[in-house]
């Protein structure tokens, strides 16, 4: 307590057992102490607890009041305490240690140099076989394109993907540029419709080759999906004539591995560049044609499957051939990625899909 409240509460205390009213008390210490009196309420405050019996005129010693003061040992608590819960909040971390959360906050931030930061979303917690699965295979490609550098334009990737009548945008894409005066927009939560129209798509580094949507209640299952490579080889014929012998990159989804799509396409003498299981960020369908596709198509009601198909061909034929050179060159870069990460899923992965 500071020496002039200290003499204030001292006065307080004098004009009650002079038997002055708390009014009567205020009114003598804006005479005496001008702009530097207690205010109206701390006086009524100190009043009443005198009457009640209070001998003290010091402040009570503060219980529980947080500390204020960035510490060496406040540091190194804050430190222990994240390494044992990395969720806690705010709140929490400045109760149980004790401290004010403008002094928690500047520890974590400026001396533990700290943020808090969502999980990434991934496909799978790899195991350190998968790890080692993905760099080793990884790994052969890269050798095989540094040996052979025309190679990557002699792969075509290929999968499915269900195409929406209609799938909201996402917050991200309805930001708007506003003053700081001016209200936010509100946006209307809308569900995915359950319209939908599965889209089977192949491409290289030209462009699309084939492309075809299956018919309603119709299954992707092996026969389905050998059928669909049939075509394809029939349109490579057509479209890239000029390549002698295609290879087929395509997941490890069942129809894709059954053992009769193995078997036709050893017959016509395709070879599969090799995707390991759980390995979206390696596939240029999954970080290149579909979430570029989808993010055009979001917001938009097609109505009907006929519509969806229209809207999802008219959108394939707007992607320029540098689009599809860059993507066939973000897959070498991402083959590096994962090399360099030891099998991990690499930082800046698109696997939100």
């Amino acid at each position: 307590m500071d020496r002039q409240k200290f003499e204030q509460c001292c006065a307080i205390k004098f004009c009650i057992k002079l038997g002055k009213s708390a009014t009567v008390t205020y009114e003598k210490l804006q005479r005496a102490y001008g702009e530097h009196s207690l205010s109206r309420k701390q006086v009524f405050r100190w009043h009443k607890s005198f009457l009640e019996g209070r001998e003290q005129v010091e402040d009570k010693p503060s219980v529980g009041t947080p500390a204020t003061s960035k510490t060496d040992d406040s540091v190194e608590r804050v430190r222990s305490l994240m390494r044992s819960d990395r969720r806690l909040t705010l709140r929490l971390i400045s109760s149980e240690l004790h401290l004010n959360r403008f002094t928690a906050h500047q520890i974590l931030t400026q001396d533990l140099d700290m943020k808090k930061v969502c999980a990434k979303m991934v496909p799978k917690n790899l195991t350190t076989e998968q790890k080692a699965n993905r760099r080793d295979v990884h790994l052969d490609l890269l050798d095989r394109l540094e040996r052979e550098p025309e190679f990557y334009s002699r792969v075509i990737a290929g999968d499915e993907s269900w195409i929406l009548e209609y799938d909201p945008e996402t917050k991200r894409q309805s930001r708007e540029w506003h003053t700081t005066s001016s209200p936010r927009t509100k946006k209307v939560r809308m569900s995915k419709s359950k319209i939908k129209s599965m889209l089977i798509c192949f491409f290289d580094s030209q462009g699309i080759v084939h492309k075809e949507f299956v018919l309603p209640g119709q299954t992707v299952n092996q026969t389905f999906y050998r059928g669909a490579l049939e075509r394809l080889r029939k349109r490579v014929a057509c479209v890239r004539p000029g390549i002698a012998r295609t290879w087929m990159l395509h997941d490890n989804a069942p129809c894709h591995t059954a053992v009769s799509i193995n078997e036709f396409l050893a017959e016509k003498s395709i070879p599969v560049v090799p995707q390991p299981p759980y390995s979206p960020d390696l596939s240029p369908c999954d970080f290149f044609l579909f979430p570029r596709l989808k993010n055009h198509l979001k917001w938009r009601h097609f109505g009907t499957l006929d519509n969806i198909q229209k809207s999802v061909t008219d959108e394939l034929k707007c992607i320029p051939t540098e689009a599809f050179q860059h993507c066939y060159e973000q897959w070498k870069q991402h083959l590096r990625r994962c090399v360099a990460a030891q099998g991990n899923y690499f930082k800046g992965d698109n696997l939100g899909l």
